[in-house]
This record gives structure tokens, C-alpha cells and sequence, in this order.
């Protein structure tokens, strides 16, 4: 009895004693530079967009936000550096969807994306745009579909592979649809939108910026956006769901995360430091223009859940599509 009541006061004093611990970090936090690892190249939209956080963030905070650009293997490298740095604040990661997807496409990671990183908060969403060649015999999704069906395997679509947006829509799509097309890869979106204008590729998802960009400067014709509801930048192209997909709406978004040993009031100190910057009418305008049609800013818990259903959700996409990375 004696022992259990020293077991039980020792248990109120060490939760006592670490109290004071999570407030003085929440507190000091930052007391040095943070570093935000990008697990992408430079210029790619998830760049730009944790750039412009970045540097809003350090205006508003004691401290520099440095944006680190780790890049490979899916952005695997880059989350796995800061999975293993330590749970205090000042190293975080700045990635989108790919997130969710990492361990179907190289399950030999030397972490666990969904036990060793958390959430912070969801920074945006964008949707993306179902593009077809200028000369293309293909006027409608319906259309295509239906050559689809007709032909399995023979239609291309270009994809940039290793679990990235531009793959994951398409096999989102095929999948709802119920057609098989041929996926031709390509190191970015770029050199692939290029074949698309000049009719080497059937179909091609493009960003929302530079997909109506595309269509508006006649080297695509849009037959569809991903999105839940139709675009201001283009209204006549109809979403998805309206076209009887529903299960083919698709939205990349753009998180912070940090290691898991994170203080919860360190995350949520983090997470209201984004989201005061998300608030500003600049930055959202500049979201606006970069593609994003909804801006988040959600709470440390809401974030990582929506994470884990994410994960959970194209896991068993991607394992039925046989996917891996390179």
C-alpha cells in the first residue's frame, strides 16, 4: 500500500513538474532560426506557396523562418530528416499530399509517416484541371470516356509519378471512371503540358493556375476541374461531380508538419502563428492567384486527422494500382 501511494505521489509530481516544461517551451519557442524543409525542388507551386508562409512568418516572429529545400525519393528525404530532428519547434516541414502517400510508394521507409510527424495545421487546398489537346477529337469528358472504354490501354495520360498530384488524380479518375490509359511519365508538369499541346498525350491534370492558363491561351481545351465546385477563373468548365464522378473530386493541399515529440503547445502556438498569417488579405490574394481556392489554417488535432484519413484513403488507391516509387 505504502509503495503504491510513493508510486502515485511520484506520478502527481512528475505531471506537475512537466507542466511547467510545456508552458516555459511554448513560451521560448523560437528562441533560435526555424528551419522549414521543403522536400521539393525550387519553383514548383508547394515551393512558392512555403516560401510566401515562410516569409510572412518571419516578419511576425522574434526569429528567421528558413526554407530548406531537401529534395528525392518522393519527398522522403526531406520528411525523414525532420521526422528524426528533435520535437521542439525550430525544424518543421513544409509538404502537400504526397504526404499521404509515401509509404504505399516506398515501403521501405526508415520512418513512419503517420507515428514519427504530426500535423501542424492544413495551409490550403487547390484543384486541378482535366486538360485535353487544342486539336483533340475529345470535346467532352464523355467523349473521352468513351474512347477509353473503347480502346483500353491505348489512350496516354502524363504523369510525374512517385505519388505525386498529377498521378494521383489521374488514377483517381480512371479509377471512378472505369477505364485503363497508358501513363507516361515525366520529370514535371511542365515538359508534360508541353506534349500535351502538341497532341503526343490524350489527357493530361494540370494545377489549377496553369491548367486554365493552358485552356485560356488555346494549347488545351478543359473538359473538367477536380474541385467540389466549379472555378471563378472558368466558370463554364464543369466539376467532376456534376459530370457523374463524384469519386474523382481531388484537391492538393499544402501542410506544416513536426516531429511527433512536439509539445502540444508548441504545435499550437506554431499552428496560430500560420494561421494569423493565412488571415492577412495579401497573402490570400497571392493564394488566390497561385491557385488555392480554400485556405485552411486548421487546429493541430483537425489537421492530422484529416492527415490520416488522406493516408488511409489513397494507401488503398495506390495498392490496388500496383504503384511504387523509383
Amino acid at each position: 500500500m505504502a509503495n503504491h501511494q510513493g508510486l502515485s505521489r511520484r506520478a502527481v509530481l512528475g505531471a506537475a513538474a512537466l507542466a511547467p516544461a510545456a508552458a516555459w517551451a511554448e513560451e521560448s519557442w523560437p528562441s533560435r532560426p526555424i528551419r522549414m524543409v521543403l522536400p521539393y525542388s525550387a519553383g514548383g507551386a508547394t515551393d512558392v506557396i512555403g516560401r510566401l508562409i515562410a516569409d510572412r512568418m518571419s516578419q511576425r516572429l522574434p526569429q528567421r523562418v528558413v526554407l530548406e529545400n531537401r529534395t528525392g525519393a518522393g519527398g522522403s528525404i526531406g520528411a525523414s530528416f525532420v521526422a528524426k530532428s528533435a520535437g521542439d519547434g525550430h525544424t518543421l516541414l513544409f509538404h502537400n499530399i504526397g504526404h499521404a502517400v509515401t509509404r504505399a510508394i516506398y515501403p521501405t521507409l526508415d520512418y513512419d509517416p503517420a507515428k514519427d510527424l504530426t500535423a501542424v495545421t492544413i495551409v490550403a487546398e487547390s484543384p486541378m484541371v482535366l486538360l485535353v489537346p487544342p486539336g483533340s477529337p475529345y470535346r467532352t469528358l464523355a467523349d473521352l470516356v468513351a474512347a477509353a472504354k473503347a480502346a483500353p490501354g491505348r489512350l496516354t495520360y502524363g504523369s510525374t509519378g512517385g505519388g505525386g498530384a498529377l498521378q494521383l488524380v489521374s488514377l483517381l479518375f480512371l479509377r471512378a471512371a472505369g477505364v485503363e490509359m497508358q501513363e507516361v511519365p515525366y520529370r514535371g508538369g511542365a515538359p508534360a503540358a508541353l506534349d500535351l499541346a502538341n497532341g503526343s498525350l490524350t489527357m493530361l491534370y494540370d494545377a489549377g493556375l496553369t491548367g486554365f492558363a493552358l485552356a485560356m491561351g488555346e494549347r488545351a481545351r478543359a473538359l473538367a476541374i477536380s474541385g467540389p465546385a466549379r472555378s471563378p477563373v472558368m466558370p463554364e468548365v464543369p466539376t467532376m461531380a456534376e459530370l457523374g464522378y463524384p469519386d474523382a473530386t481531388f484537391m492538393v493541399w499544402q501542410a506544416i508538419l513536426a516531429p511527433a515529440t512536439t509539445p502540444a503547445p508548441v504545435q499550437a502556438r506554431i499552428q496560430q502563428e500560420v494561421a494569423a498569417v493565412l488571415a492577412e488579405p495579401a497573402v490570400r490574394q497571392r493564394l488566390a492567384e497561385l491557385g488555392a481556392e480554400r485556405v485552411v489554417g486548421n487546429t493541430p488535432t483537425e489537421a492530422q486527422a484529416f492527415v490520416i484519413e488522406e493516408m488511409t484513403r489513397w494507401e488503398a488507391i495506390l495498392r490496388n494500382a500496383g504503384a511504387r516509387g523509383g
